[in-house]
C-alpha cells in the first residue's frame, strides 16, 4: 500500500459527482462578491435601518426583562401588517406629552390588555376581564391599586415589568395604537455589572 496514492474512499467522493458543488472542492466562495454583492447589502442595510432601530433603556422601569443601560432592537414593521398582541413589549411616545414640545419622549412596556378588555390591578395580582393574570416576568406584585378600566378600541394597556416603579397606563390609562413606534425584538448589548 503506497501513501502517496489518494485512498479508494477518497476517490469515491471526488468522483462521484453530486458532491463536485460542495464549496470545500473550491475556495471560490471566499472571493469577494463584487459589485452586484455589495448592491445587495446595501439594500438589506437601508431596509434594516427603515425598519428598525436600536435605543437605549434609561429606567428600571422594565426590570428584570430590561435592565438600565441596555440596548435593544426595535422592529417597525410588523405592525402595519398585523395588531399588538398581548405580552408584546412595545416602545412608544409619551401619551401625555403636548404635541408642540421639540423632543420626543419614548417608553418601553409591555402590552397587557387590548381593545374591548376590563384592566384592573388589586390585592397584588392584575386582572384582565376579571381573570388574575399568571405573571412570571414581573419584578414583584403590584402595591398599587386601579379601579376597573375598559381599554376602548384602537386602544392598548400597558404596564412595566417592574410594577411598583413605571410611569404607565394605571397613571395616564389606555395607549392609543397609533402612539407606538415598534415592538421589542431582542437584547443587543447588556453593560457589565
Amino acid at each position: 500500500m503506497s501513501f502517496l496514492r489518494p485512498s479508494a474512499l477518497y476517490q469515491c467522493f471526488i468522483a462521484f459527482p453530486s458532491l463536485r458543488w460542495m464549496p470545500c472542492q473550491s475556495w471560490e466562495f471566499l472571493r469577494w462578491p463584487g459589485l452586484d454583492g455589495l448592491l445587495r447589502l446595501l439594500v438589506v442595510v437601508l431596509l434594516w435601518t427603515m425598519f428598525s432601530e436600536i435605543r437605549f433603556i434609561p429606567s428600571s422601569s422594565m426590570y428584570p426583562t430590561l435592565r438600565v443601560g441596555d440596548r435593544v432592537i426595535v422592529e417597525k414593521a410588523s405592525y402595519y401588517i398585523r395588531s399588538p398582541a398581548m405580552h408584546d413589549i412595545v416602545t412608544f411616545s409619551d401619551p401625555t406629552q403636548q404635541t408642540g414640545d421639540s423632543e420626543q419622549i419614548v417608553f418601553i412596556k409591555r402590552i397587557v390588555a387590548k381593545g374591548g378588555d376590563l384592566v384592573e390591578v388589586s390585592n397584588g395580582w392584575l386582572y384582565v376581564n376579571g381573570i388574575a393574570q399568571k405573571e412570571d416576568f414581573i419584578a414583584e406584585p403590584p402595591t398599587y391599586v386601579s379601579n376597573l378600566t375598559y381599554v376602548p378600541e384602537g386602544h392598548v394597556y400597558v404596564l412595566g415589568d417592574n410594577r411598583n416603579n413605571s410611569f404607565d397606563s394605571h397613571v395616564w390609562g389606555p395607549l392609543p395604537i397609533k402612539n407606538i413606534i415598534g415592538r421589542y425584538v431582542t437584547c443587543c448589548h447588556r453593560p457589565r455589572s
